[in-house]
């Protein structure tokens, strides 16, 4: 088994990533990590949410770093230039855990589900992949996903050509779908200022 015994492991060698890397074209290029929604930065209401699943929270921040310090938990940056996108997080995560295991979740989905890593993390052990990705109502939610470590060569290899769509490099592995049609609003992102000021209002 290349990545490990899965069943003998816990929630407790999981880490949190919160993948708050990007350009946030849509949001007029504010960081979207660090707006408020309903009065708390979102990177911070969803690493809160996130800590009594996870063993460690880590967030991958491009800029603004000194802001991101602040919520205290370690900020971890992109080697490459140029925003490349949640993969690029996804390696620079898996490039500083120190687990066997990395959850993922963007920035901007303040509607963390409370058994989230639970259902991830029963997933992978019942069907021994080393990869598993969040879906709802049959539609693929992939910056949602548990990543073993034993991954980071295939995925620096990826990334290493000129291709940064996330699907398709999950298609080059078994990975477990992970049914959370059961908890919808964990999907709506606030991507747009029209949508932040809908919630805050």
């Amino acid at each position: 088994m290349p990545h490990g015994n899965m069943e003998g492991e816990t929630i407790c060698d999981i880490t949190g990533l919160i993948l708050a890397g990007g350009l946030a074209r849509r949001m007029n290029g504010q960081d979207k990590g660090l707006i408020l929604f309903q009065g708390e930065a979102m990177a911070q209401r969803i690493a809160r949410a996130l800590r009594p699943q996870c063993s460690r929270i880590l967030i991958n921040a491009n800029r603004n770093i000194s802001e991101y310090e602040k919520f205290g938990y370690p900020v971890i940056s992109d080697r490459s230039t140029g925003f490349q996108g949640p993969l690029a997080g996804m390696l620079t995560g898996l490039n500083h855990i120190s687990t066997s295991w990395m959850v993922t979740a963007p920035c901007d989905g303040p509607f963390m589900a409370i058994d989230y890593v639970k259902k991830m993390n029963r997933a992978v052990t019942l069907n021994n992949h080393a990869i598993a990705v969040a879906s709802c109502n049959d539609r693929l939610q992939p910056v949602y996903a548990m990543i073993h470590q034993s991954r980071i060569e295939s995925l620096e290899a990826f990334l290493g050509g000129d291709e940064r769509k996330i699907d398709k490099w999950y298609g080059q592995h078994d990975y477990t779908l992970v049914d959370f049609s059961n908890s919808p609003q964990m999907f709506e992102n606030i991507n747009t200022p029209e949508q932040l000021r809908a919630w805050n209002d």
